[in-house]
Order: structure tokens, then C-alpha cells, then sequence
């Protein structure tokens, strides 16, 4: 009784234990087949670090905390999938789980039963922020080309799940500045709204979209517009160097409805319509080579319908693309086909049939290896204003072998239709998976590229703030057939090296900083013998 009174009066002591006012309760596995039903729910939204935790006791941890304003309950609550009176479902609460890990400004995320009485549960979702304030100063190096960054960045302004931010950006195509605002989290926890605003050298982009997408499984209803319209150059590359380049400007725009019946026998339909745009308008730009043939302009406007199939099958695993962190793997089937039927009527500037379509799915082999398998076709306007087909495949394959330990690899290929101009040939090199190689080295109308990595995972955490693991690896690909084709060093080509890598888990920014050596196979003229990698990744 002392006991159950000492809970009451102080709740954080008993969640601090992890046990409930009494005793701990029943697993939720058990709660659900006991039909209980969800009583309180106590969301409790954590700073970064833990001042519990001897390890993270300093003045630096203390410091940060001081700084960060933690995450604000009510975001957390608007995205819960499950409320008081609803009966306990371990589905919902994992699917909760993985979307609430979906934010970058959490670090950790725990939902647990914490007391249990008469049928009825209660039920504490605890948090834990990253440090969300990215003062950007970065430097990234890929394919011989450099791209730097510098400005600010709030991932989780105020603790509302805003972004907020202006930066400086340079890259091999552009430099210039961009500000973005957009929040993930409006009105009933899922409206989505965001803008950017950028200027560059060669043009300029705005960005904007509001959307209620299909958040969930059993989500009923999805809509949304989005516009993005850019003034650009485009440039045509032919062994890593500029061959040509042209003016372009694009406005693609959408407007949306969908609707669904719910997940029912572990499968979610969603059916939506709505109307597309997509104008393109070409010319040339004083100082660069004009391709030939020259891009024909050419506008996309028309209704279209979109089907959308998902299985729910998940699965949360360990060291495969993070380091020591939950990651949830899409292992059912999931297909999403949209037609779109251009009219001139409409404003199109011809009337055609398009689609788009991909059909992903995992599998899992003895000695818990995985296999997850992508497919996709579309029928798009190209620049030459036909039509142009494009098919590829994609595998990755992952081998555990021990708890720091495992082999991964990928195969791709893809091929576009014949007839298809320079600037909508397939590229290839240092920037698409060929590390020891320029960026763009190649393009064909045909690609294909394999990789194959040792990784090593690691229990190294430096000052609690950095994940480390390394990898080897082999990258083997090309590009070939079409109107671009190398004149030297056409035909495949291999690259070797070896990585550092470095997971910043305590930072919504962090992903993974890839700091690797590679050295290319083909000794061709312009090619360095070794190629040094310098790049963030949102994976390993």
C-alpha cells in the first residue's frame, strides 16, 4: 500500500524503475490478448542528453541541455495513433513507434504499459530529443567535384517541429543561398506545409506544398498541392567534363484527393485522383555549347489516378544501415501505379497516355539474411517532347555476421527507350556509385552497377555523440549505347577502397559522414589514382 501511494504521488520515480504504481504490468502482447483498454496516456518529451547517466553528467551535456528547447508534449500527443478508450494493439503502438522515429529531432523513442488495473492500462510514451540547431559549416568531396555549405538551420524551432533555416550552398552545378521553412506537424498532427526560397548563380526555385498525406495504414483520407518552379542551366557531361549546357525552365505542380478503405487482413488500398502539370521551355545560354538536338519545349497537363497497395509487414533490426540504432525494414510488398492522361484541351502540347510504377518487397533467408527488391517503369515526355520509357531494378542484400559485423550488396540496372537525347541520357561515376571515378564520367541509354561492402560495427562512442564503423568495399558498373558515349574509357569500369564512418546520432543533421579512399581500376588520362570521399549520406 506504502508503496502504490509513494507511485502515485510521485509517477516519474515509478517510470524512472520502469514498473508500474504496484508492480510491473503485463507485456502489451499480453494486454491485447487480455482485450484491456488504454486508460492514461503520459507523454513524456526528454532533453538530449541523460543527466542521470554518469556518462553524460558534465558540464558539456548540461550545457547542451540548457541551450535546447525539448520538444513540446502536445507534438508528440498529435502523433500518437492510438487514444484513451481504444483497446491495446501492438500493431498501432509499433506502427506509432516507427513514425514517431521517422522525426530527425528524436533520438530515441519508448512506449510502454506503466499501470494496469481493472481492464485498463495506462500508457507512458517517452522521448528523447537530438540537438537540433545546425550552425552549417560543411564540406563534402565526390567525383573530384567539391560542394560546401555554411549558414543556420533549426530542425525543431522551439520545440514545434518547425524547420526553419538559410544557408549557402555550393555544389558542382550552382552556388547560391536557400531559405526554407516548413513544419510536418500542423493543425491535427500530420498537415504538412513548407516553402523554399532559393537563389543561385544560373536561376532561381520556389518551393511550395501543403498536405493531410496517408500518414498511416489505416489512414481514410489523404490530400494535397505542391508547385515548384526553377530557372536553371543544365549541363551535358562526357568523361567528368561539361560538354554542353542550355537554359531551363520548369514549373511542376499537383493538386490531389485520395481515399481508402483502412488496413484490413494486414493490407492498405489507397485510391487517388487529382490533376498534374509539368512545362518545360528550353533556350540557349550565352558562354555554353549548344547540344544538338536541341531540347523541344513541352507541357504535361492533365487529370491522373493512382493506386497505392502496402502490406504490412515491417521488421526492426540492428546494424545494417545505422550503427547501433532501430532501423524498420519494409519487407512486405508495396505498389504505388499512377496513369496520368495528358490533353490538349487542357493545355497540354500533345495528348498522350504516361505512368509511372514501382513494386517493392523484402525477403528473408536462413541465418536472418535479408533481400529487399525494387522495381520500376515510367512513361514520361522526354526533352525531345516524345514520349520515353525507362525500366530498372534495384537489389540490396544483407548478410549478418556477427553483432559488429556484416556483408552488403547491391546490384542496379535500368534502361531508357531508344531515341533518347543527351540530356535524358543515364549517367554514371563518383557521385552515383562509382567512388574512385569523376561525377557524370558516363552516360548511355543502358546502366548497370554493382557494390559489395564489408562493414564493421562498432561499440565506440566517442563523448556520447558519435557512432563509429568502417567499410571495404568493390563498386564494378557502367554506362553504355545511346548518343553520348565516352570517346575514351567507355567500357566498365571497377574502383576498390576503404571508409571511416561516422554516425552523428545526437544531431537531427548528423546521418552518416562517409570519409572514404578509393582507387579507380582504369588508368585513362584525367583519372587520379586515388579518389578521397568526403560526403554525408542519410545510410551507411
Amino acid at each position: 500500500m506504502l508503496c502504490l501511494v509513494a507511485a502515485l504521488l510521485h509517477p516519474e520515480a515509478a517510470l524512472t524503475a520502469g514498473a508500474g504504481p504496484a508492480e510491473s504490468p503485463p507485456s502489451l502482447a499480453q494486454l491485447e490478448a487480455e482485450g484491456a483498454t488504454i486508460g492514461r496516456i503520459h507523454v513524456d518529451p526528454r532533453n538530449i542528453f541523460d543527466l542521470g547517466d554518469p556518462h553524460e553528467n558534465d558540464w558539456f551535456y548540461r550545457l547542451a541541455n540548457h541551450l535546447h528547447a525539448v520538444t513540446r508534449p502536445v507534438v508528440i500527443e498529435r502523433m500518437l495513433l492510438f487514444k484513451p478508450g481504444d483497446r491495446v494493439s501492438v500493431r498501432v503502438i509499433e506502427e506509432t513507434e516507427r513514425l514517431l522515429r521517422d522525426n530527425h529531432f528524436l533520438y530515441d523513442v519508448v512506449i510502454e504499459p506503466t499501470a494496469y488495473h481493472d481492464g485498463v492500462v495506462d500508457i507512458t510514451v517517452r522521448t528523447r530529443d537530438t540537438w537540433t540547431l545546425d550552425l552549417t559549416g560543411r564540406y563534402g568531396r565526390s567525383g573530384g567535384s567539391n560542394t560546401t555549405s555554411w549558414g543556420i538551420l533549426d530542425y525543431n524551432f522551439l520545440g514545434t517541429a518547425t524547420q526553419l533555416g538559410l544557408a549557402n550552398t555550393s555544389d558542382a552545378d550552382r552556388r547560391g543561398s536557400v531559405f526554407q521553412v516548413s513544419n510536418a506537424r500542423l493543425l491535427d498532427g500530420w498537415t504538412q506545409a513548407s516553402y523554399q526560397r532559393a537563389h543561385y548563380n544560373d536561376g532561381e526555385r520556389d518551393t511550395a506544398s501543403v498536405a493531410r498525406p496517408f500518414y498511416a495504414l489505416d489512414t481514410r483520407w489523404g490530400a494535397g498541392v505542391s508547385w515548384d518552379r526553377w530557372n536553371r542551366v543544365d549541363s551535358i557531361y562526357n568523361a567528368g567534363d561539361v560538354v554542353a549546357g542550355f537554359r531551363h525552365r520548369s514549373t511542376v505542380s499537383e493538386a490531389y484527393g485520395g481515399w481508402s478503405p483502412g488496413l484490413a487482413a494486414r493490407w492498405t488500398q489507397r485510391f487517388s485522383a487529382g490533376i498534374a502539370q509539368q512545362d518545360h521551355a528550353y533556350a540557349a545560354e550565352p558562354g555554353q555549347v549548344t547540344p544538338g538536338p536541341f531540347p523541344v519545349d513541352h507541357d504535361v497537363r492533365g487529370p491522373f489516378l493512382r493506386h497505392e497497395a502496402i502490406e504490412d509487414r515491417y521488421v526492426k533490426l540492428y546494424n545494417r544501415d545505422q550503427i547501433a540504432r532501430p532501423e524498420f525494414f519494409e519487407m512486405g510488398l508495396h505498389s504505388t501505379v499512377q496513369v496520368t492522361r495528358a490533353l490538349e484541351g487542357w493545355g497540354a502540347t500533345r495528348s498522350a497516355w504516361l505512368y509511372s510504377a514501382t513494386v517493392s518487397r523484402g525477403f528473408t533467408f536462413f541465418g536472418y539474411q535479408d533481400l529487399l527488391a525494387t522495381a520500376t517503369a515510367q512513361r514520361q515526355l522526354a526533352s525531345t517532347g516524345e514520349p520515353l520509357t525507362q525500366v530498372g531494378a534495384v537489389l540490396h542484400y544483407y548478410v549478418p555476421q556477427t553483432r559488429y559485423a556484416a556483408f552488403y550488396g547491391s546490384l542496379s540496372g535500368d534502361r531508357i527507350g531508344d531515341g533518347a537525347a543527351a540530356p535524358d541520357q543515364l549517367l554514371i561515376g563518383g557521385d552515383s556509385g562509382l567512388r574512385g571515378y569523376p561525377l557524370r564520367y558516363q552516360s548511355g541509354d543502358r546502366r548497370a552497377l554493382a557494390t559489395l561492402e564489408e562493414r564493421v560495427y562498432t561499440d565506440w562512442y566517442p563523448l556520447r555523440l558519435i557512432r563509429v564503423g568502417g567499410a571495404v568495399f568493390f563498386d564494378h558498373g557502367r554506362a553504355w549505347g545511346g548518343v553520348n558515349q565516352n570517346a575514351v574509357d567507355g567500357g566498365w569500369l571497377s574502383d576498390a577502397g576503404i571508409g571511416l564512418r561516422l554516425a552523428l546520432d545526437r544531431a537531427a543533421f548528423g546521418n552518416v559522414l562517409h570519409a572514404d579512399i578509393a582507387m579507380p581500376f582504369s588508368h585513362a588520362p584525367g583519372i587520379k589514382r586515388v579518389q578521397f570521399i568526403v560526403k554525408t549520406q542519410a545510410t551507411f
